[in-house]
């Protein structure tokens, strides 16, 4: 005996990132021509290493669009969650592939600070404020997006609005103070800011990827919960994980005190868990009270932890 709510994605939802994530990418591959153009005129490495960024930003954000595409066929005997969890690929690929961008742009910067060049203040300061006002709409088309492939495109578009500042401000000193080094100084600063956060883009998408519990869910405690239901007397093989960036899943054995009771109790532990937790998706397998049990259970005791029965 077994039950399982299964909820189907929103496409519309998924038809939405799909549209940001396109208009996004539009945006950053036509002004990327224009930086590199700007960078090479003036000098600046702020300035094409912003373009070179914009560049694999726009190859990242069309990867990013195709996921979001793919993601929401429906699922096939062969894939039975679906294609949803092409979109966590996606952002890690996404974030391997700004470590890349940042250990390309370090080493230009070192580089630099070994062989000055002359910038063209001026130019850069034009260049890169129209690249900051681009990389802000690009940030907010992909505002309100959801999933860590959105995640991922909107760190690739953050990182360029970081770069468009870098640029900025590195146009505006050395306009006003001839000072050259500030170029690949800012340079190394907004790589230090990229690897941050494309670091915390990898440890997530792993997490995704090795089934992990979902950060903001505590498994005992969720047990705990289950169990104090009235009629449940434990609850043991507990697994939540994601199977994709938009959906959490459950799964348990709960043992009852009474069978009959079992279709009542189903629809009282779906709604703890979706008024609790948030989770919508769930299996739930019923067993007897006198059943033999050799797994760790989780039961309404006040104790704080499992216990082995």
């Amino acid at each position: 005996m077994g039950a399982q709510h299964s909820h189907g994605h929103d496409h519309d939802h998924g038809a939405g990132n799909d549209r940001r994530l396109l208009w996004a990418l539009a945006l950053t591959l036509g002004f990327a021509a224009v930086e590199a153009v700007g960078g090479w005129l003036s000098g600046s490495l702020a300035l094409l290493g912003d373009a070179g960024h914009m560049l694999t930003d726009s190859v990242s954000l069309g990867l990013a669009a195709l996921a979001a595409r793919v993601a929401r066929k429906p699922p096939t005997t062969r894939h039975s969650f679906g294609l949803g969890r092409v979109e966590v690929l996606t952002a890690l690929v996404n974030g391997v592939f700004m470590l890349a961008v940042v250990g390309g742009i370090a080493v230009a910067a070192l580089e630099r600070f070994a062989h000055p060049q002359e910038v063209a203040g001026g130019m850069v300061l034009v260049v890169a404020g129209l690249g900051l006002l681009v990389n802000l709409g690009a940030a907010w088309l992909l505002h309100g997006g959801e999933g860590l492939n959105v995640r991922g495109a909107m760190l690739h578009i953050m990182g360029d609005l970081l770069g468009s500042v870098a640029a900025l401000t590195s146009g505006a000193v050395i306009l006003l103070t001839g000072w050259m080094p500030i170029d690949p100084i800012l340079s190394l600063l907004i790589c230090a800011l990229i690897l941050f956060a494309s670091f915390n883009l990898l440890r997530e998408g792993l997490h995704v990827l090795m089934e992990g519990v979902p950060p903001h869910l505590d498994l005992p405690e969720v047990g705990r919960t289950l169990a104090a239901v009235e009629g449940v007397h434990s609850v043991h093989d507990l697994h939540i994980w994601v199977p994709d960036s938009g959906m959490t899943a459950l799964s348990a054995h709960v043992v009852v005190q009474d069978l009959k009771d079992w279709e009542v109790l189903l629809d009282r532990l779906h709604n703890v868990l979706r008024r609790e937790f948030n989770i919508e998706h769930a299996t739930l397998q019923p067993e007897p009270l006198n059943k033999p049990l050799h797994h760790m259970t989780l039961d309404a005791a006040p104790h704080t932890g499992s216990t082995l029965e």
